[in-house]
């Protein structure tokens, strides 16, 4: 019989620790495939933010720095100026790139630096308690904003994706979502077209991935992978907001 799926190389054969429900490891594995598809497991380091996706050395058959708190995109700009020849990427969560880590990703972002950043949203910091973060919903209930949150005092949700690729040296920008198998057929493609990107040296490429938190939203897995289609995505619109990879 011919097989027609198994578990990537590039992640190790161990069992996941998240909750139930949880979109990181869906994510893991397109990060995974994409490694798969390119080959570059050999050549490729991780650099993990502080956060849920820390745990990015356990499941990644890669070596992997741990950065500190918002400083992810700085390591790995460090990390690819001295090893030119290496793939790397970051994985981030919203708490760590885009309220803490905002600095560091918008610079390398303008710079151009070769790598490739992989932002997780699920719209609350997720290990610390789920706090609202900068990509809470106008009206998410959180640990800290338990009315919900206040457009007039706290301001919008920040679309990273969007405002990262008015930068001129981003070469590709996109937003996409695994909550659902459609979905997650365009998040592979665009997780390997980010990939490709660092590949050919075009420049900084980014991917925002709508995930799910059933465990702080305080909704069951079901329930939780549903709220993302019904009130994530309207606001976190989907797409390619810039490609100039020409590929």
């Amino acid at each position: 019989m011919q097989q027609v799926f198994k578990r990537p190389t590039s992640l190790k054969d161990v069992a996941t620790h998240f909750c139930p429900g949880c979109h990181h490891g869906t994510i893991h594995r397109l990060v995974a495939e994409a490694m798969d598809e390119h080959q570059v497991q050999p050549t490729t380091i991780g650099v993990a933010s502080v956060g849920c996706s820390v745990f990015l050395y356990s499941y990644f058959d890669i070596d992997v720095i741990e950065a500190p708190h918002g400083r992810a995109s700085a390591v790995a700009v460090g990390v690819k100026r001295a090893k030119p020849d290496a793939f790397v990427f970051t994985y981030q969560g919203d708490g760590d790139l885009a309220a803490i880590g905002t600095s560091e990703v918008i610079h390398a972002a303008n710079r151009g630096e070769d790598i490739t950043v992989i932002f997780v949203n699920n719209t609350t910091y997720g290990m610390t308690g789920g706090q609202m973060a900068p990509t809470t919903l106008v009206g998410q209930k959180t640990s800290t904003s338990p009315y919900g949150r206040n457009k007039s005092k706290d301001g919008s949700p920040i679309k990273m994706a969007e405002l990262l690729a008015q930068l001129e040296g981003v070469a590709f920008s996109a937003r996409v979502s695994v909550n659902s198998s459609k979905n997650i057929i365009d998040a592979t493609k665009q997780m390997k077209k980010a990939f490709r990107c660092q590949i050919e040296k075009k420049g900084f490429s980014f991917i925002e991935v709508l995930s799910a938190c059933p465990t702080n939203w305080g909704m069951s897995p079901i329930a939780a992978n549903n709220w993302v289609a019904s009130d994530m995505i309207p606001y976190f619109n989907l797409g390619i907001f810039k490609d100039s990879t020409g590929f």
